[in-house]
């Protein structure tokens, strides 16, 4: 078996099988931009709702939000992100491509190791030492021609809102989920009966004008955040342990919730370098894809800088008054923020496994994350009634459970198709069951079969 797929083998399943369809394929598609399939969109809700379950319902210290796409202009530049979020980007001087300079330079080293010092990060490099490292070792694009030097590229999407031409104002779809809680804070505070330390969580679409193609849904145009912000007094609750403790809680969810493996994930600090201004320690959860480790969840200490940002810009008072001993302060922050496509992917990855023994592939999904919990096969479609049979056990076992009803071909490659798409279970009522009223249940990661009755299924496939 094998142990890691490469990335042509999860793209060619998800187009397959309904998981990912390229966007707008009938017009040529349009760069890292995807749509999720039937498949595909139930896996995403599942995500979705497993982590709204275990980091907002499970916890008293937690509420969840839904905010704006598009906010008010001045939140970005509060938050910084009109004037500095940014990618490097250069150019092909011949085909005029656009690529991102760091990652240039990252296949560069990977190509040239010894040529560099062992702890050489490119993190490390601002935009003036990426152009210095380009023109010290003669970097070309991936077609093999010069590139100009490296400028800054904004990457926020900019529309407009207005009914009357020319009166229209600039606005952007937001880069990121956490804006919109830093500014509902003061009417969360206001409407709900929350006391520090609490936290903030929202599940939604984010856009960002990215450069980089080739990475299938990893980095897209328009993706999901699950974000929060977990706001603390840092004087009676230190950062440290706290930062702590939700890496240990986000380490649970990926690895028993989700079904991650363990030696597929890893903790990365931020270098003093990469780190953000205004962040006093930051780390990512990265996931080894097949294109390598990889951000697939960040977790930061950003102190009080946004808070702080919004009062400044917004000249209204978000400080929090605490109620027992009538303390005003702004609190600290502390963010676990998730990127929902990255983990589906991460999920499609660490679940694939081609199974050449048995000339199969398989989604070895966690049943709480496959699509159905049962296939309910009829041996044969000739037989009236052993498909008024099936279709009976089907119907009740809708009552409780998604369950799939497939008649199609042969039983072999029924088993196979519900194998590709990670369904736990096999179903097939034959000849027998109109004798005894048991069915074959057949498990999809070891294909063992075993007689069961109709009774037990229920049962049996939770």
């Amino acid at each position: 078996m094998v142990d890691s797929p490469t990335l042509e083998q999860i793209v060619s399943l998800a187009k397959r099988r309904g998981f990912v369809f390229p966007t707008s394929e009938i017009y040529g598609g349009l760069a890292n931009s995807y749509d999720y399939g039937p498949l595909g969109a139930e896996l995403l809700r599942k995500i979705r709702n497993l982590w709204w379950e275990f980091m907002i319902e499970r916890r008293d210290d937690m509420v969840g939000l839904d905010s704006q796409i598009m906010l008010h202009p001045q939140t970005w530049v509060a938050s910084g992100h009109v004037a500095s979020f940014t990618d490097p980007l250069v150019e092909d001087k011949t085909t005029h491509k656009r690529y991102r300079a760091d990652h240039l330079i990252e296949a560069w080293v990977e190509a040239h190791s010894d040529q560099v010092e062992p702890n050489f990060q490119v993190v490390d490099l601002n935009l003036e030492t990426m152009a210095q490292f380009i023109e010290q070792h003669k970097i070309k694009s991936p077609d093999g021609n010069p590139i100009t030097k490296p400028q800054t590229f904004n990457l926020l999407f900019e529309t407009s809102i207005g009914s009357v031409s020319g009166e229209k104002s600039v606005v952007y779809l937001r880069g990121e989920t956490a804006q919109g809680i830093f500014s509902n804070f003061k009417q969360i505070l206001d409407s709900n009966r929350v006391q520090l330390p609490f936290g903030v969580g929202q599940i939604g679409k984010s856009f960002r004008n990215e450069i980089t193609t080739g990475q299938f849904v990893f980095r897209t145009l328009e993706f999901e955040q699950a974000e929060i912000e977990y706001f603390f007094d840092p004087e009676e609750t230190p950062w440290e342990p706290l930062l702590e403790e939700w890496k240990k809680y986000m380490w649970e969810f990926a690895t028993e919730v989700i079904g991650l493996k363990p030696e597929k994930l890893r903790w990365r600090q931020h270098t003093d370098k990469e780190r953000s201004h205004y962040s006093k320690d930051t780390y990512d959860m990265e996931y080894l894809y097949p294109f390598g480790w990889k951000e697939l969840w960040g977790v930061a200490y950003r102190a009080d800088y946004d808070l702080k940002q919004h009062i400044q810009f917004s000249a209204k008072n978000l400080e929090y008054l605490n109620p027992f001993t009538q303390k005003r302060i702004v609190p600290h922050v502390i963010e676990p923020a998730l990127g929902v496509n990255r983990l589906f992917l991460a999920i499609l990855c660490d679940s694939y496994v081609d199974d050449a023994d048995k000339q199969r592939t398989v989604l070895e999904l966690k049943p709480g994350l496959s699509t159905y919990k049962a296939a309910v096969f009829p041996l044969v479609r000739n037989k009236p009634e052993i498909v008024e049979k099936a279709r009976n056990i089907y119907e009740n076992l809708r009552k409780t459970a998604r369950v799939t009803w497939d008649d199609r071909g042969n039983i072999g490659k029924r088993y196979l198709s519900q194998d590709e798409i990670g369904t736990p279970w096999g179903i097939t009522i034959d000849y027998q069951t109109l004798e005894d009223d048991t069915v074959t249940l057949r498990n999809r990661d070891t294909t063992e079969q075993k007689r069961v009755t109709i009774a037990e299924l229920s049962d049996d496939i939770r």
